[in-house]
C-alpha cells in the first residue's frame, strides 16, 4: 500500500488554512464526490449487508442521508450532463452515452457548477472520469484538446476522456495526454480498425478479461475495450492503479488550493466496467470485482476524509456523495459479478437499475455532509443533482441564469424538509414523471427487458402509475384505479416536456 506521504502537510500549511480570510464559512470548500453505477443498495448506510461501505456510512451517518435523491438519468453522459449545467439532459439532443471521440458536449457560454463558483473566487477542479465529450469532433490527441474542462470553468483537469471500457485509455490533464511519446502518437477510431492492431475477436489469446457483449475491440492491458486505437504506448493507463491515481490527483488539487475556497468534483470511475481493483483489494469481499471496487471506491473515500482533516478542511468542506445513476452486475465482461452475487442486491428495494425507468435507475445515494454544521438526520426530501447548480450558488453568493435547477440549499444543509414538487426522470431517450408519491411512465414500445444486463427498462404497451411510498418496488400498476391522477401527471410532464396535446399517448379508463 503506498504510504500517501502526500496526504502530511506541516503545521504552517495548516494554520495557513485555517487562518485564510477568503476561506469563510460563507464560502466554504465544496467537494461532490460522484461515483459510477453504483446502485442505492450498493451501500451499507443505505441496507446492504453482504458489503461493508464504512466510510461513506461516516458521510451519511453524519450528515443528510437522502432516500428520495435522484440523478436525472439512469445513463451516465445525460447524468454527468445534467448535474453539471442544472439543465434536464432531455433538452439537448445529444446528451446521450458518449463515445470517447465525441466532441464537448457542453456550450463554452453554458454556466457549469464550476464556472459559477469560479466566478465567486473559488479554484475549481475536476478529476477523474469525465464522459462529457472533448474537443470539436476532430481530436488530434497528440496535440492540446480543446475545448475541454478547462474551457467549462475548471482551472484543472485531471480526467479519462470517456469511460474506463472506452479508447482512448490515457490520462489527460489540462488538455493535454499524460506521458505521451511524441514518437509513438495515438490514434482513435469508433467505425474500424486499423490496420494489424489485434482485437478481442482476431486475438483471444490476449485477453485477461473475457467480453460478454460489445467489448471486443481494441486490447488495453489484456482487456478488450469499446473502439480502436493504436500508438501511445507510454501513456496508457494501468487499470489496477486508477483508483490510486485519482485519488492521489484529488488530495494534491486540495492541497494546493487550501488557501482559498475550492471546489472539487471527484468523480470516481468504480464500479463501472472494467472492474480492475488494485490487487490491494482483489478478493476482500467475496463478491467477486465488482464487490471489491466498492470496498476500494469506500477506501478512497477515507484517504480523501483524512486528507482533509490533516489540513484542518474537513468542518469548512461540504462534501456532497452520490452515484451518476443506478446499478448493473454485468455490464459487458465476465467478472464473476453475477455468479458472486449471493444475497446482496445492488438495487435495494427498487425495481430496475441502470439504462430503466423505473426507480432503480435514478434513485441513488444522496449524501449532504458537513462537520459541525449539517446536522445528522435521514431525509424523505425529493432531491435531485440537476439543483446541485442553483443550491452552491446560493451558498457561494454567486449569480447565473437559472433554469431547471432549483435551489435546495436549506434542505441540503438539513434546515427544511421541503424537497421538490416534482421531477422528470429519463433513460435513453424516454421519460418518466415523479410526483409526491407516484411515479408515472408513459406508454413506450421496445423491448421490457434488456437481455444482455437483465435490467427490466420500464417499457408497456399501457401507462404505468405506481405509489412509490406504498409501493416501493413498483410491482402494482394504479393506473387504471386512478384515471385522473394520470391525466394530471400526463398534462404537466407533456407541458414540461414542452409536447402538444397530440402527442400525448392516449390513455384508456377501461
Amino acid at each position: 500500500m503506498k504510504s500517501f506521504a502526500l496526504l502530511s502537510v506541516s503545521l504552517l500549511g495548516i494554520f495557513s488554512a485555517c487562518q485564510s480570510p477568503q476561506n469563510t464559512p460563507q464560502q466554504p470548500n465544496i467537494v461532490i464526490i460522484n461515483m459510477d453505477d453504483l446502485g442505492y443498495g450498493d451501500v451499507s448506510a443505505y441496507g446492504a449487508t453482504a458489503i461493508k461501505t464504512p466510510n461513506i456510512d461516516r458521510l451519511a451517518n453524519g450528515g443528510i442521508r437522502f432516500t428520495q435523491g435522484h440523478a436525472t438519468s439512469s445513463t451516465c453522459t445525460p447524468s454527468r450532463f445534467a448535474l453539471l449545467t442544472g439543465i434536464y439532459p432531455w433538452r439537448n439532443k445529444d446528451a446521450k452515452i458518449l463515445p470517447g471521440t465525441a466532441p464537448l458536449l457542453i456550450d463554452t457560454a453554458q454556466a457549469t457548477i464550476a464556472s459559477v463558483l469560479k466566478s465567486a473566487g473559488y479554484a475549481t477542479g475536476v478529476v477523474g472520469k469525465w464522459h462529457l465529450g472533448l474537443g470539436d469532433g476532430y481530436t488530434d490527441w497528440n496535440k492540446p484538446i480543446v475545448p475541454g474542462p478547462n474551457e467549462l470553468g475548471f482551472d484543472y483537469s485531471y480526467i479519462m476522456a470517456a469511460t474506463q471500457d472506452r479508447v482512448p485509455t490515457v490520462y489527460i490533464e489540462n488538455g493535454r495526454v499524460v506521458g505521451l511519446d511524441p514518437a509513438d502518437p495515438i490514434e482513435v477510431n469508433y467505425e474500424q480498425n486499423f490496420e494489424g492492431e489485434p482485437t478481442a475477436l482476431t486475438h483471444p489469446e490476449l485477453l485477461k478479461m473475457k467480453w460478454h457483449h460489445g467489448h471486443n475491440q481494441s486490447i488495453v492491458n489484456g482487456i478488450p475495450r469499446i473502439g480502436y486505437m493504436k500508438g501511445g504506448k507510454s501513456a496508457l493507463w494501468i487499470d489496477e492503479e486508477m483508483a490510486d491515481t485519482f485519488l492521489q490527483k484529488a488530495v494534491d488539487f486540495v492541497r494546493n488550493n487550501r488557501q482559498k475556497p475550492f471546489f472539487l468534483y471527484y468523480a470516481m470511475q468504480q464500479p463501472h466496467v472494467p472492474r480492475t481493483p488494485h490487487p490491494r483489494f482483489a478478493g476482500t469481499t467475496g463478491l467477486g470485482p465488482r464487490g471489491d471496487v466498492i470496498a476500494e471506491a469506500d477506501w478512497c473515500v477515507g484517504e480523501f476524509l483524512r486528507s482533509l482533516e490533516e489540513l484542518g478542511l474537513l468542518e469548512n468542506t461540504l462534501i456532497i456523495f452520490t452515484s451518476d445513476n443506478g446499478p448493473v452486475v454485468n455490464d459487458g465482461y465476465y467478472d464473476d459479478a453475477i455468479e458472486k452475487l449471493g444475497d446482496h442486491k445492488p438495487w435495494g428495494p427498487l425495481r430496475g437499475g441502470k439504462y430503466s425507468l423505473y426507480e432503480a435507475g435514478t434513485r441513488v445515494p444522496f449524501i449532504t455532509y458537513w462537520k459541525g454544521t449539517i446536522q445528522p438526520a435521514v431525509s424523505e426530501a425529493l432531491v435531485s443533482q440537476l439543483d446541485l447548480l442553483a443550491s452552491l450558488a446560493e451558498l457561494a453568493g454567486a449569480q447565473y441564469e437559472r433554469q431547471d435547477s432549483q435551489n435546495m440549499l436549506d434542505v441540503f444543509l438539513g434546515k427544511s424538509n421541503r424537497g421538490r414538487d416534482n421531477l422528470v426522470l429519463e433513460a435513453m431517450g424516454r421519460t418518466a414523471f415523479k410526483k409526491g408519491d407516484w411515479v408515472l411512465i408513459p406508454p413506450y414500445k421496445g423491448r421490457a427487458v434488456n437481455e444482455n444486463v437483465n435490467i427490466e427498462l420500464g417499457n408497456a404497451p399501457e401507462y404505468q402509475l405506481f405509489n412509490v411510498r406504498d409501493d416501493i418496488g413498483q410491482r402494482h400498476n394504479r393506473a387504471k384505479e386512478n384515471p385522473e391522477v394520470v391525466k394530471e401527471m400526463v398534462n404537466e410532464l407533456f407541458s414540461i416536456l414542452g409536447k402538444s396535446d397530440t402527442e400525448i399517448p392516449e390513455f384508456e379508463l377501461e
